[in-house]
């Protein structure tokens, strides 16, 4: 006799992200059933479309890997925390082409600050900061009201992230080298590093396409590396991503009357999450300062914990699963690691 396929149950969760995208099938009581890693997303130059239909492969690899019947709808509830959801029609054309799709009885698309938000939290309620290769913050209030920042980089006053750190390093480096700015010990780590001459000649090397951009981004340990060692530009540029980061939860904060409530300022993305003591401690400093309320905590889980944590979320509410005991399994199986400062 073959198989039948039941009703679907539980949530297939997708954290994407620029550098890479995880896949999880979590079971309605919060069993981890499998798990799938792929590279990044980029709605903006593939279109939504074609990016959704590159998690495909994924989420044929975590239907394999659980024993799952072939075919689709393969979980009760599709929760997608992706990058590049910023504007409300982004996250309205990425949520079209999940459900087109079919992988889920229903769905949901957000940003993936969101993901990070509830990874860090016990509920709908506090800010989150993610600064990983860009930088980025959402607030959440239980009654579903949020506080948002469009994210589109310089153009709408966006400072900060891998990228740009990694960018402002290089800017300091070269002017050290051709006498237009001050000396930084970036420019002699940033040549040592990717064995090129100067910091100049890795600009070049760029230009020309020897040297993959995305590798920029081995810049921001160099960065640390030279703060600790006191170069002045470097805590220079320490100093305003701190100031960046606390703004952006001031901000949130302050939008959603949470300013003088005991809330959590939930920190993540790479950059934060490397737990680097001169930016942490910073941040740490400014937020008892300009927000003493505020409740600071590092997560350091996997970024698709949250958008699992999400779906769950949906099925309590829709009493199919997803019970408090449940989100504690999967936080388990996850062995999160959620630290507070």
């Amino acid at each position: 006799m073959s198989a039948v396929r039941t009703t679907p149950s539980g949530v297939l969760a997708i954290d994407a992200g620029n550098s890479k995208t995880d896949v999880a099938l979590v079971g309605a009581d919060g069993a981890l059933l499998a798990t799938a890693r792929g590279g990044g997303f980029r709605p903006r130059t593939a279109g939504a479309e074609a990016a959704v239909a590159g998690l495909a492969p994924l989420v044929a690899a975590v239907a394999g890997r659980a024993g799952a019947l072939p075919g689709y709808p393969l979980a009760a509830r599709v929760s997608a925390a992706l990058a590049n959801a910023d504007l409300p029609v982004e996250e309205q054309l990425l949520q079209a082409a999940v459900e087109e799709r079919g992988w889920g009885a229903s769905s949901a698309v957000v940003n993936d600050t969101f993901g990070l938000l509830r990874a860090g939290t016990d509920g709908p309620r506090g800010v989150a900061v993610v600064c990983g290769a860009g930088i980025n913050c959402v607030g959440l209030l239980p009654d579903g009201r949020t506080a948002r920042f469009p994210a589109l980089g310089e153009l709408t006053g966006d400072w900060g992230g891998g990228a740009g750190l990694a960018a402002a390093s290089m800017w300091h480096a070269v002017r050290s080298e051709d006498g237009r700015g001050g000396p930084t010990a970036l420019a002699g780590a940033i040549a040592t590093h990717f064995g090129l001459p100067s910091a100049a000649d890795v600009a070049a090397a760029v230009h020309r396409g020897q040297l993959d951009r995305e590798r920029l981004h081995e810049i921001v340990p160099l960065l640390f590396t030279a703060a600790q060692a006191g170069d002045a530009t470097a805590l220079q540029l320490v100093d305003r991503q701190a100031d960046e980061i606390t703004r952006l939860a001031v901000v949130a904060l302050t939008r959603l009357g949470l300013l003088d409530e005991a809330t959590p300022v939930v920190l993540g993305g790479g950059v934060l999450a490397s737990r680097q003591p001169l930016l942490i401690d910073n941040v740490t400093a400014r937020l008892a300062a300009a927000a003493p309320h505020a409740e600071p905590r590092v997560v350091v889980a996997p970024p698709v914990l949250g958008a699992a944590l999400l779906g769950l979320d949906h099925l309590a509410t829709t009493g199919h699963g997803g019970a408090p005991a449940a989100q504690q399994h999967l936080r388990s199986a996850f062995a999160a690691t959620t630290t507070g400062d």
